[in-house]
This record gives structure tokens, C-alpha cells and sequence, in this order.
């Protein structure tokens, strides 16, 4: 018998994006953040309750977008950036593993861009832990340059121009 999930679109469903919904949200971000990117990390365990805490707050520091089934269904994946200064910080991203190889990533980060390039941000900056093979490959196909190793974090910086050279 073959496993049906509850996040997967049923036919002819589109995936929307649209703005964070803390109320109706932040449970499945909360739970994605520490199934799927804290496990990565080397500066951050699974079970660490101050990072967990602290998320809400980082959250209203800058805006996250989310692809979903529909206006009220969980996130399926989450891009949460901030605008500092003439820099966009992409902050966290993550697609639920049974949604992923579905372009919502590449959405996410352009609809991040239009953004920043709307605020005057000039550059767009992220960092990478080192195992996460998958996602730097994504980014470097975005356009994003490796620029520098971080060994005591085990992690890498990348930066795209937002503005044409």
C-alpha cells in the first residue's frame, strides 16, 4: 500500500506563494527549521530551545514568503530574508522533502530578489553549511559566487549583484 501525505497537491492544485502567516504558519516553519535545516547546521543542535525561542523574533526582524497549497494550508517551503541597507540577507530557506525538485526554492529566491532590487539593495548575501551539497549547487545555478569558507562554522558565504555590472 503506498503512503499518501497530507502535503501532497492534489491534481491540478498550483502551489501559491505568498507573505508569512505567523498564526497559521509558524508551527510548520518551526517544525521544517528543525527537521530539515538545523540538522545541518554546526553552530545550532536540533533541540536547542533558546534558537527555537528566538525564531518569532527573527521572523518580524524581515519578511518570509512561503509556497503553500492554497491562502490557509501549511507552508510546503519558506524563504525568510532582510533587507540591510543596500544588502538582502537570505536568511533560511527550506522545502518540505516531499516537495522538493519542484522549483518552489528557485521561486522563492526570485520573488526575494524583485525585493530586494525594489528596496535598492544592490547585493544579495547567504551562507550555506558546507554538507548542504544540494543547495549550493542551486545557488551557484542562480548566479550566486561562492566568496569565502568559514571553517569554525563549516559554512559557506555566497553573494549574487542584484544590479547589472
Amino acid at each position: 500500500m503506498q503512503r499518501t501525505s497530507s502535503l501532497a497537491p492534489q491534481i491540478g492544485m498550483v502551489i501559491m506563494i505568498r507573505i508569512f502567516n505567523p498564526r497559521t504558519d509558524e508551527a510548520e516553519i518551526v517544525r521544517l527549521i528543525r527537521t530539515e535545516l538545523i540538522p545541518l547546521s554546526q553552530t545550532v543542535h536540533q533541540h536547542d530551545a533558546q534558537t527555537i525561542r528566538e525564531l518569532p523574533k527573527r521572523f518580524r526582524r524581515g519578511v518570509t514568503y512561503v509556497a503553500a497549497l492554497s491562502k490557509k494550508s501549511p507552508p510546503v517551503s519558506f524563504l525568510h530574508f532582510e533587507v540591510m541597507g543596500e544588502v538582502l540577507y537570505l536568511d533560511m530557506m527550506v522545502t518540505h522533502p516531499e516537495h522538493r525538485n519542484r522549483q518552489w526554492g528557485r521561486k522563492l529566491i526570485a520573488q526575494s530578489e524583485a525585493y530586494g532590487i525594489s528596496q535598492q539593495c544592490r547585493i544579495a548575501r547567504m551562507f550555506v553549511d558546507q554538507v548542504n551539497t544540494k543547495a549550493h549547487n542551486l545557488y551557484h545555478k542562480l548566479g550566486y559566487i561562492t566568496v569565502n569558507y568559514y571553517p569554525e562554522l563549516r559554512c559557506y558565504e555566497l553573494l549574487k549583484p542584484l544590479t547589472p555590472q
